[in-house]
């Protein structure tokens, strides 16, 4: 029944306005549409929504991810911009610079692995940078 559907991601914001400035000033990214509590953006072939919530995004996984070309060069934009990279270091998964490297991938990308980033928006959500590892 879904699998012709349209997958859109949706991530809370406690503070639209903040979330607004945060999206524009650190990621470069405006709303392609609005409406009351809500804020659409459109990136690539795909968009994902802000919404006004009185609840709190626990942060603790990955909520949303962009896939690049050049994970160095996205990094190196945030960090010129300001975004703080999370540092992880846990078994099986450590970044160096703000890059982990990550084993394995899904066959369908033709890619046998991954290196990947992370950092916080406004909100606390957390959002991933992978850039497909091709051999």
């Amino acid at each position: 029944m879904l699998d012709k559907a349209r997958v859109a991601t949706r991530l809370p914001a406690q503070d639209l306005d903040r979330a607004r400035r945060f999206y524009a000033e650190k990621l470069g990214l405006e709303p392609a549409d609005e409406r009351p509590g809500g804020l659409l953006y459109r990136c690539g072939d795909g968009d994902f929504a802000l919404f006004e919530s009185a609840g709190a995004s626990p942060g603790t996984f990955t909520q949303m991810a962009f896939e690049v070309d050049d994970i160095e060069s996205a990094v190196a934009a945030l960090r010129g911009r300001g975004v703080v990279l999370e540092e992880v270091d846990v078994p099986g998964l450590r970044t160096v610079d703000g890059i982990a490297e990550v084993e394995g991938n899904y066959p369908s990308k033709g890619a046998t692995g991954e290196r990947a980033a992370w950092f916080r928006d406004s909100e606390g959500n957390l959002i991933g940078i992978g850039q497909p590892v091709k051999h």
